[in-house]
Formats: C-alpha cells, structure tokens, sequence
C-alpha cells in the first residue's frame, strides 16, 4: 500500500522534474508526461475502499503537483507579451477550472461510500485525466507561443 503511494507521489513530481530536462525537447517531455500520467490513472483502479484515505491524499499530492506546474507556466505567460497573456487568459483559467473540479471529486471520494466507492473513484479517475489532459495541452501551447 505504500508503495502505491510513494509511486503515485513520484509521477506526481515527474512532470515537474520532466519540465526542467534542457535535453529533451518538449514534445519528448510531454509524452514522458502523458506515459506517467497513464501509469498514475492505471494504478488508481488498484484502490480498495479499505484504502480511501491513502487514495484521496495520493490524488491530493498529485493535484499540488499539477497546480504547482500551473503556476510556473503562469509565471512564464505572465512574462510574455500582452497577446500572448490575453490568448492564455483563458485556458489558464479553464485548466484552473478542472483543478476546482477534480478538487470536489476529492471531497467526493472523502465522503463516498463502499457502495459508492467505485463510481466516485471512476469519477476522479475522470477529472484527473481530464486536468493532465489540459495541462499537457498548455505546455505544448506555450512551448509554441513562447520561446525557450
């Protein structure tokens, strides 16, 4: 059981030490990431209702990863021209959205019950993808918007 989480903490932190790889160009990165990202959502169905709170804190770990991630590309947005900060406005905001959302899954899984469990894992399973998804789809924007 620990061993999952300590594989899922680490996916987590692979998109952050992936995006600092000078050698790998963006597109490699990027499907390093969408590889580990899988595996993270592959190893989800792997958890029992027994094993819930170790679920929501993996889950949680991995959204601090992804909003940490957001953040830095933020930051990078924030020091491009301002055609490039309006064109991004929004997807940072829609990638901000799905956060928000995969956060209320969290609480769901929080609350579910065994009889629940499976669809409200489904669910988050959902929302993750859906948030790595995104980002995946905002770095590549902003590696082709904005210069190394």
């Amino acid at each position: 059981m620990k061993n999952k989480a300590l594989l899922i903490t680490f996916l987590s932190a692979a998109p952050l030490a992936v995006g600092c790889d000078k050698e790998k160009s963006t597109a490699q990165q990027i499907e390093t990431v969408k590889a580990e990202s899988k595996q993270a959502a592959s190893d989800m169905k792997d958890y029992t209702f027994a094993q819930k709170d170790e679920f929501v804190k993996a889950m949680q770990a991995q959204l601090a990863a992804l909003d940490k991630d957001l953040d830095t590309l933020s930051a990078k947005i924030d020091k491009s021209s301002d055609a490039i900060k309006a064109e991004a406005k929004p997807k940072l905001q829609a990638l901000r959205d799905q956060a928000a959302k995969l956060n209320t899954q969290l609480a769901d899984a929080q609350n579910a019950t065994e009889s629940t469990w499976d669809s409200v894992k489904a669910g988050t399973k959902t929302a993750y993808e859906s948030v790595v998804k995104g980002f995946n789809d905002a770095r590549q924007w902003v590696s082709d918007k904005i210069a190394p």
